[in-house]
């Protein structure tokens, strides 16, 4: 069940996404985080950030959408009151940054230089949809997202790029990542989306009309085929596939499209061990398909 990414292995290929198990522990309650193949943290900024307003969630027919906006404490308070639980648990980490501009990043980097070694990796999210600032339009420019890991090398690790499925140039932007440093990309975050409520003609986020990230099984398809392009036009660049991997054959999918691992999020808010669940279910897939090594999916598709 061993795979690499980049520099960084994992005992298993199976990880928590960004944004949708806390900050820390909070998911060791359910499942020993040690035994999965990292443990991804909510997005951090350099300074603490209160986020959207309430609500923030709304479920859809396949999935949700959610207009969180990024809340943190701060890469500092992280480090000093939620990473040492996290980091008791035996649980690899991948910390996740967030910025409203270079310097943001820059600093947020910064601030991890001397993180433990079990900060393995850092995803450097470059997508979310649903701030105030945009932040998707990072990752909808090459020389935008080849500024931002370029200057996030401050966090002397190797680093992630956190893609959007939410521009046609996201081969682009995934070779200009590579270019400027990453040693993979994370592919995929929100598509943009917005519910109204018929009763009172309002949005459903408090977010308003500015809508929220939709995720869950009504993305995986696109997250398929986003993987799948990337990997046939970039096939030497690791990719981390996420978007509605719900069991073993979803996980299957994305590895079969070119991912090297998977990160399981919305399928959490509805039962907390999924993330275990999948990669239990990916090692039964794994041997009652008589594969011996589940890095040998990793862009297996005939």
């Amino acid at each position: 069940m061993g795979v690499r990414i980049g520099s960084v292995e994992l005992p298993n290929p199976v990880m928590t996404a960004s944004g949708t198990g806390g900050h820390g522990a909070e998911l060791e309650a359910y499942q020993p985080l040690a035994d999965l193949g990292a443990v991804v943290v909510k997005s951090l900024s350099a300074d603490p950030w209160p986020g959207n307003p309430a609500p923030r969630v709304h479920a859809t027919a396949a999935g949700m959408l959610n207009s969180v906006g990024l809340q943190g404490p701060g890469v500092a308070a992280w480090l000093a009151d939620d990473l040492p639980a996290l980091v008791a648990t035996g649980a690899r980490v991948v910390a996740s940054i967030w910025g409203r501009s270079v310097d943001d990043y820059v600093r947020a980097a910064a601030a991890l230089a001397e993180a433990p070694a079990d900060v393995v990796a850092v995803e450097v999210n470059l997508s979310c949809p649903n701030t105030e600032a945009g932040l998707d339009l990072f990752a909808h420019d090459p020389s935008a997202t080849a500024a931002v890991i370029d200057v996030t090398s401050a966090a002397r690790r190797p680093r992630w790029a956190k893609l959007s499925p939410n521009t046609p140039r996201v081969v682009e932007v995934a070779a200009a990542a590579r270019e400027a440093g990453a040693e993979a990309v994370t592919l995929i975050n929100t598509l943009m989306g917005m519910a109204i409520d018929p009763e009172t003609r309002r949005p459903r986020l408090g977010a308003g009309a500015r809508g929220g990230g939709l995720s869950g099984p009504a993305v995986h398809p696109v997250a398929v085929r986003v993987v799948h392009d990337v990997h046939a036009a970039l096939p030497d660049v690791p990719i981390v596939g996420v978007g509605g991997v719900v069991d073993g054959p979803t996980a299957v999918e994305l590895l079969l499209a070119g991912a090297s691992a998977v990160q399981v999020g919305t399928a959490t808010f509805a039962d907390p061990r999924a993330p275990a669940r999948v990669r239990d279910d990916l090692e039964h897939w794994c041997r009652g398909h008589g594969v011996t090594a589940v890095a040998e999916l990793t862009g297996g598709l005939r």
